[in-house]
């Protein structure tokens, strides 16, 4: 085979490998974030809501600050066996391709090269040693009153993104502008 196409097969693999690795390691990722909503709830009855929802949902109250209305919940969230053998599976795919390519580059280490593959592994086992951890959601009420005298609810959440979009749906809240 033409040597050009070798070493040009050979770059394009190891940047895949390299986005794989990043990609792995993206997947432990912190993602808080914040965010604000508009309810038309009362204070007091939105925040029970919320405390029977987080409750719901495996948090446990953890602080409560009855000064500034805020209160923070914890819970563990577990980590995906899914996602495990699919990051698994991703690494095992990308060193078998790296591994491949390297065989025909250099065809008297192809067995030390395909011995690569016992590697993949660590890719779930690294997921699932750092995405089980415990996460905190934030809230904090507080009492708005609108141009019409209606009384609102602004909602300041500090959780996981996908927490809080989850939330936004379950309780249909606008976003504060």
């Amino acid at each position: 085979m033409n040597s050009s196409i070798l070493s040009s097969t050979f770059l394009l693999t190891l940047l895949l490998a390299v986005g794989l690795f990043f990609f792995i390691r993206a997947s432990v990722k912190d993602r808080t974030c914040e965010e604000k909503f508009i309810s038309e709830q009362t204070e007091e009855s939105l925040l029970t809501q919320l405390q029977q929802y987080f409750s719901g949902r495996a948090y446990q109250v953890a602080a409560v600050d009855a000064a500034q209305n805020q209160v923070t919940f914890e819970g563990y969230v577990q980590p995906s066996w899914l996602l495990a053998i699919f990051l698994t599976l991703l690494a095992a795919v990308g060193t078998l391709c790296l591994a491949l390519v390297l065989a025909i580059l250099f065809p008297q280490l192809a067995s030390l090269f395909l011995g690569l593959l016992v590697l993949a592994p660590a890719a779930g086992l690294f997921y699932w040693q750092r995405a089980g951890r415990t996460e905190k959601v934030s809230l904090k009420v507080e009492t708005l009153t609108s141009q019409e005298n209606r009384q609102q609810s602004l909602i300041t959440v500090k959780a996981h993104r996908d927490e809080i979009a989850e939330l936004r749906r379950a309780f249909a809240l606008k976003p504060w502008e």
